[in-house]
């Protein structure tokens, strides 16, 4: 695909944002103003990075109102034609990609959401307050216990925040303890497929080089495991997600499948993004801290706020359908269009103060779960384990503010906003 011509008469240089390596520096909140200000609609080049073959390029939409715009109208801007992820899948892929919910478009799109609502209801996840309160309590004070036996110091993302996402959502979908592990690996390959930490969890293809993490071949030990899972629950039910997946008799195998891989990949990985990220903010914002832990302000909107601060999900693609024009920008058919929800989330034009950590803010209309018809299935449950967790920390963890020993170490990737290190002080050595 081409690029644009330019039209406009010339102006400052576009930055990039693009370079999935930066994102280990930090979000570019720098970049991402500029393009706010003077390019809102902003053609971004392609090239090949870390191993990855170059694309076309594609239109960063920054402003929060077009980013919303973009994605509640999915008759321009489809999820279905290229798929929601910004590098292109491999064409003879993009069929199996497409048979994804989060890959459709309505009202095929609704038909799955319908279903998979069924067994994902408010009921069945407030069932696990209780639970998701006592496993942050627990990882919490052992962390600090460890901490005294040693010198003081934690890795909250190993010892806390990874065990209790992936904990959490095992328990939700009813996966044995024996098979917890599976997940992780299954959500590092996919998730972490740009960071060179992340290589040994890749598929290689027979060139030796990695294949599309979410293509039939680097997922065909998800899906046998998915029917093997599924099978069981047919033979003991229980109260839990997958045997209501299982069950029900409109569900395909194929749709099982795909259900599994987004309930696994996006389930586990948007709190194990969000809470760590929390917590370092509010390691970076002693007063608001304090106020949080004084009980000065309320869980709910401290939640919504760090979750405006440290989106888990920093980008979505979607696809034009047809020529059209955002923002003053002429888009035309097939072109990719990407919404850049941190940038959206920290707009002047609707955020007063942006960049302050406002635990008390409202109105907050953050998009860190989305908008239009793929708005997160999952964030009643994310907000659940969220409001536990940092009140359990507030207890748990020693008065005083949190002190941080060494910078995070951020996840690579220009599409989660993830933390694979936050060590902190949390004891007396």
């Amino acid at each position: 695909m081409r690029g644009p011509a330019p039209e406009a008469p010339e102006q400052a240089p576009v930055p990039d944002v693009f370079d999935p390596r930066q994102y280990a520096q930090g979000i570019p909140h720098d970049r991402y103003r500029h393009l706010r200000d003077h390019h809102p609609v902003a053609w971004q080049e392609e090239p090949e990075v870390l191993g990855w073959p170059a694309g076309p390029g594609f239109w960063a939409v920054t402003r929060h109102a077009d980013v919303v715009h973009v994605l509640k109208d999915s008759a321009t801007y489809s999820s279905y034609l290229g798929a929601t992820q910004i590098r292109d899948p491999d064409p003879a892929d993009l069929p199996f990609i497409r048979r994804m919910m989060l890959n459709q478009d309505p009202p095929h799109h609704r038909r799955l959401r319908v279903l998979v609502s069924r067994a994902f209801t408010p009921k069945r996840v407030d069932r696990f307050a209780a639970v998701v309160r006592e496993r942050a309590r627990s990882l919490l004070t052992r962390a600090v216990a460890e901490a005294r036996a040693t010198d003081g110091t934690c890795d909250l993302v190993a010892r806390v925040t990874d065990d209790y996402a992936l904990l959490n959502l095992t328990d939700l979908l009813g996966v044995p303890d024996s098979d917890r592990g599976l997940l992780l690996h299954w959500t590092q390959r996919v998730i972490g497929y740009q960071d060179p930490d992340e290589a040994g969890t890749a598929v290689l293809g027979p060139d030796g080089k990695p294949v599309n993490p979410r293509s039939p071949a680097a997922l065909r030990d998800m899906f046998d495991y998915a029917h093997a899972l599924a099978a069981h629950k047919r033979q003991h039910p229980g109260d839990d997600v997958m045997t209501a997946l299982a069950t029900d008799p409109e569900l395909t195998g194929p749709e099982l499948e795909m259900f599994f891989f987004l309930l696994v990949v996006a389930g586990n990985d948007t709190v194990r993004s969000a809470a760590p990220g929390g917590l370092h903010l509010l390691a970076q914002h002693p007063d608001a801290y304090r106020r949080l832990r004084i009980g000065e302000v309320g869980l709910a909107t401290a939640v919504d706020e760090l979750l405006r601060r440290h989106p888990s999900v920093l980008t979505f693609r979607r696809t034009a359908t047809q020529d059209t024009e955002l923002a003053g920008t002429r888009i035309r058919t097939g072109d990719k269009v990407v919404v850049f929800h941190a940038s959206a989330n920290h707009d002047e034009r609707v955020f007063p103060d942006p960049y302050a950590l406002d635990l008390s803010r409202s109105p907050n209309p953050h998009i860190s779960f989305g908008d239009g018809p793929h708005v997160c299935l999952g964030a009643h449950f994310a907000r659940l384990q969220l409001r536990a967790l940092y009140d359990e920390a507030r207890r748990a963890l020693p008065p005083g503010p949190l002190h941080l020993v060494a910078p995070p170490r951020r996840l690579v990737s220009n599409f989660i906003n993830g933390l694979k290190s936050l060590p902190v002080r949390v004891a007396d050595s």
